[in-house]
């Protein structure tokens, strides 16, 4: 199984590292599926917007709700997640490698991208993630000690990338 994590200290900071990470290996040529995320700051809320990329090329989804700028708690648009979802289901089949942006509250739960991680890893295509610091252990649950920290360096993770996608992609 090659399954690989980064978990960078920083609001966003997973998200822009693997949104570069994403971009260095699609001009390599390899085929990649999967979720990159994008950060939209708003001048008029202490929250921004979260919009992701389905691998390899589209749509942009919008994946938070604006609940106002006083909301607590998820502003996950759930609906908006099962559409990257069915995206990424479908490029999964051609694809070299598969990233996923964010091992978050719906991964731990079993939903969101979990069955496609599952899927990739069963077919034995390689997997690489961002996961948080509040959902790292949820997500070493789920990896069964099977998941290889990656540091928050382009080269090694790039490396990792190159290595782990079979020689006939």
């Amino acid at each position: 199984m090659r399954l690989a994590y980064v978990s960078l200290p920083g609001r966003g900071a997973n998200d822009r590292f693997l949104a570069g990470i994403a971009d260095l290996l699609r001009a390599d040529g390899l085929r990649l599926a999967g979720t990159v995320q994008s950060n939209v700051l708003r001048p008029d809320r202490a929250r921004c917007d979260m919009d992701i990329v389905v691998l390899p090329d589209g749509p942009v989804l919008r994946i938070s709700e604006d609940r106002g700028d006083l909301a607590r708690g998820c502003r996950l648009d759930a609906g908006a997640l099962e559409q990257a979802v069915l995206g990424v289901a479908r490029a999964l089949p051609s694809a070299d490698l598969l990233i996923v942006n964010k091992f978050g509250k719906q991964e731990a739960e079993g939903r969101g991208l979990a069955p496609l991680i599952a899927e990739a890893l069963t077919c034995g295509l390689p997997v690489l993630i961002g996961v948080n610091g509040l959902n790292l252990p949820a997500f070493e649950g789920f990896a069964g000690g099977l998941a290889r920290a990656l540091p928050g360096d382009e080269r090694a993770v790039i490396g990792w990338c190159r290595d782990a996608v079979p020689a006939t992609a």
